[in-house]
């Protein structure tokens, strides 16, 4: 009778009616649930630590948010609230793609927004356009998407006629960038389509380009016996530097920093050398809002406006981009006034 009374206890009990129930009161003891649940939490915190790296290495590697609203330096309201000049001025716009206006709606274009606001302009530019400073104001954008700046010439001042020396001229241009880009890869490097170019290949074709940059200036003045006023913009680099265009999906390039940086400098130097051309200095403007532009380590990084503002083609401005060209372009014709009259 005893024999079977400690057979009843509840321990040895449980075991008699399920031979696993010592193993599951094992499992339930306190210290093992404390270390499962450790595990668990531990295992937790991994995932949540690896789904945030994920996240932040898409956001850093591939995000390029491109933001809203007005975008670029502060432009001077009261400098164009009365005439410069009371004589006849024509605008012209030459060039590549950017100066046609290429991704963005029409009026949208730096082009278009010197020469007259959107309907929607934002409420500090309003009024603030070449047309509010020149009573007597005209325009032509002969620019064409794709040119390079051997076309300049042949294709677009072409077509300019010579002017009356009564009209002063204001010339808007950019080149150069076609040279550099253009075939992307998809060809061997050539002159005016150098992609993937050793800086040896390239030294006779940027050399070159210094002579017809030269060239094209002289024709633009030769178009304007009255005086003109010519506005060069340099060349971007939507990789911010780091000349890593692998990173936007086209091959590897080497030098194409050293080349770009070549092409800048003749820009550069041919607004030193001719006292009407004047450089509107875009490439350090956009340095920080290419394609590093989420990266808030690197050195280029705007706080304030930590946004993308190239289109999706990669060689040309959006919208916010071509706001931040035309507020440049204002900038430095602004500077010259004094010389218009």
């Amino acid at each position: 009778m005893l024999t079977i009374l400690r057979l009843l206890t509840m321990k040895n009990f449980a075991a008699a009616v399920n031979p696993l129930a010592p193993l599951a009161c094992r499992g339930f003891n306190y210290k093992n649930m404390q270390a499962r649940f450790k595990r668990i939490v531990l295992v937790l915190l991994t995932g949540l630590v690896l789904i945030a790296g994920m996240g932040a290495f898409l956001i850093f590697r591939f995000a390029r948010p491109g933001g809203s609203g007005a975008a670029g330096p502060t432009i001077a309201r009261e400098s164009f609230s009365r005439p410069w000049t009371s004589r006849s001025v024509l605008l012209v716009g030459l060039g590549d793609s950017v100066t046609a206006g290429f991704g963005a709606r029409k009026g949208y274009s730096y082009f278009d927004r010197l020469a007259k606001n959107p309907a929607d302009e934002f409420p500090e530019l309003s009024g603030v356009c070449l047309p509010a400073v020149f009573s007597n104001f005209r325009s032509a954008n002969l620019a064409i998407s794709g040119s390079t700046s051997s076309e300049v010439p042949t294709r677009q001042i072409s077509l300019l006629a010579t002017n009356d020396p009564k009209v002063l001229g204001i010339v808007v241009m950019t080149t150069g960038g076609n040279d550099i880009i253009h075939n992307y890869g998809k060809t061997p490097p050539r002159e005016e389509a150098m992609y993937g170019a050793s800086q040896d290949e390239a030294k006779p074709w940027v050399e070159n380009f210094s002579r017809r940059l030269d060239a094209t200036l002289e024709q633009i003045n030769n178009r304007f016996p009255g005086g003109c006023e010519i506005f060069l913009a340099n060349i971007f680099d939507p990789t911010d530097g780091f000349g890593d265009a692998e990173r936007a999906g086209l091959p590897a390039w080497k030098d194409s920093t050293q080349i770009l940086d070549a092409y800048n400098a003749i820009i550069r130097h041919a607004a030193e050398t001719h006292p009407n051309v004047h450089l509107v200095n875009i490439h350090d403007v956009f340095l920080g809002h290419g394609v590093h532009c989420t990266q808030f380590w690197q050195a280029h990084y705007d706080r304030q406006d930590p946004h993308y503002w190239f289109y999706d083609n990669l060689e040309d401005p959006n919208e916010r981009g071509y706001d931040v060209i035309r507020r440049l372009f204002l900038i430095e014709i602004e500077k010259v006034k004094s010389r218009l009259n």
